[in-house]
């Protein structure tokens, strides 16, 4: 996977605001995100990029692991690296369609890698709703958000956002070894109560 960081870097100055990083997840950053996938769960990967957390969400030993991923050539190279992960080239907001598709009613945990810190308010609501619906009653949602984008006001929304939709929210400490640094949400127990963020 060593030519990943020149593929992602392609893909970002094709499509900055969808691709949004330079390059993919460090190796641990995309542990933390992928340790909330039970093992033989099913596992739902928002953003895969080149694959970097799709290796770490393998590793976890997922029943089912499903994947959108909004750039075709990204979603062609997944499938292509991995070929029992079930890829779908779709909007993250389409997951309802995508997990019909699939004959999944609901997954135990969402790994995203989104770039929350880039999207209006109504994109990242639309977005939450649709996790909440995918996921089980005790399933569990992990997303991050780099260190140096936390003040801008899509990322200042993130967290309050997690807290309207999930029961339980933690924030991981700094992920250092990360290029750039980030920070890892755990949003666990989807509220039911709450629709529409």
């Amino acid at each position: 996977m060593g030519h990943d960081a020149g593929v992602f870097l392609r893909e970002f100055l094709r499509d900055p605001a969808r691709v949004a990083a330079v390059a993919p997840s460090g190796r641990r950053l995309s542990e933390v995100l992928a340790g909330a996938v039970p093992r033989r769960g099913v596992a739902l990967e928002l953003g895969p990029g080149t694959g970097a957390v799709t290796d770490h969400i393998r590793h976890r030993e997922p029943r089912r692991h499903l994947a959108v991923e909004v750039n075709p050539r990204l979603a062609r190279l997944v499938a292509r690296r991995w070929p029992d992960v079930e890829v779908v080239c779709a909007d993250a907001a389409e997951l309802g369609p995508a997990l019909d598709a699939w004959g999944a009613a609901r997954v135990d945990a969402v790994v995203s890698s989104l770039p929350w810190a880039l999207m209006p308010d109504a994109q990242q609501r639309t977005i939450m709703t649709a996790v909440q619906a995918a996921l089980t009653d005790d399933g569990c949602f992990t997303t991050y958000a780099y260190v140096h984008a936390l003040w801008m006001p899509p990322a200042r929304r993130l967290p309050r956002l997690l807290r309207t939709a999930f029961t339980h929210v933690a924030v991981s400490p700094v992920v250092w070894a990360n290029v750039p640094p980030a920070v890892v949400y755990r949003a666990r127990a989807p509220r039911r109560d709450v629709k529409g963020c």
